[in-house]
């Protein structure tokens, strides 16, 4: 039998409430520390969500920085433009092709064009590249205008 049940007695006492001199935590002290947890945890994952989020459109933009300014520094160096984003990494001007904002390489886009952009270049290729994701960015525009 528990310590609050003694035999040869009809009522039970239920003590939500220490005496005084005990120890211990009670049912409302545990409530109150959990619904604070509870708080705290609204306000912390919505904050975590946003900043994953952010990260990932500052890495696509670091991404597709680096892609166009190496596109433009293959043209320039070999008169021509790459054909493809293994052109760029084959002659050494990026050591992977980075993942796209949909976690895949292979989702890029390719502008092609049949401008030249030196005067040496007798052949076209791609002048840029941009996401191939058709989620909406934070600011309202599609990743794939970028």
């Amino acid at each position: 039998m528990g310590p609050f049940i003694q035999p040869g007695r009809t009522n039970v006492e239920i003590r939500l409430l220490p005496k005084q001199g005990e120890r211990g935590v009670t049912l409302l002290e545990m409530m109150v520390v959990m619904t604070i947890i509870l708080i705290l945890l609204a306000i912390a994952i919505p904050n975590y969500s946003a900043s994953i989020n952010r990260a990932r459109e500052d890495n696509l933009r670091q991404n597709l920085r680096t892609l166009n300014d190496s596109i433009v520094q293959y043209t320039l160096d070999k008169h021509k433009a790459p054909t493809s984003l293994q052109d760029l990494k084959q002659a050494g001007y990026i050591r992977t092709i980075p993942d796209d904002i949909t976690g895949r390489e292979d989702t890029w886009v390719p502008d092609e064009d049949d401008s030249i952009m030196s005067l040496e270049q007798t052949d076209p290729g791609i002048f840029g590249v941009h996401s191939g994701s058709s989620r909406v960015a934070s600011d309202g525009t599609v990743y794939s205008e970028w």
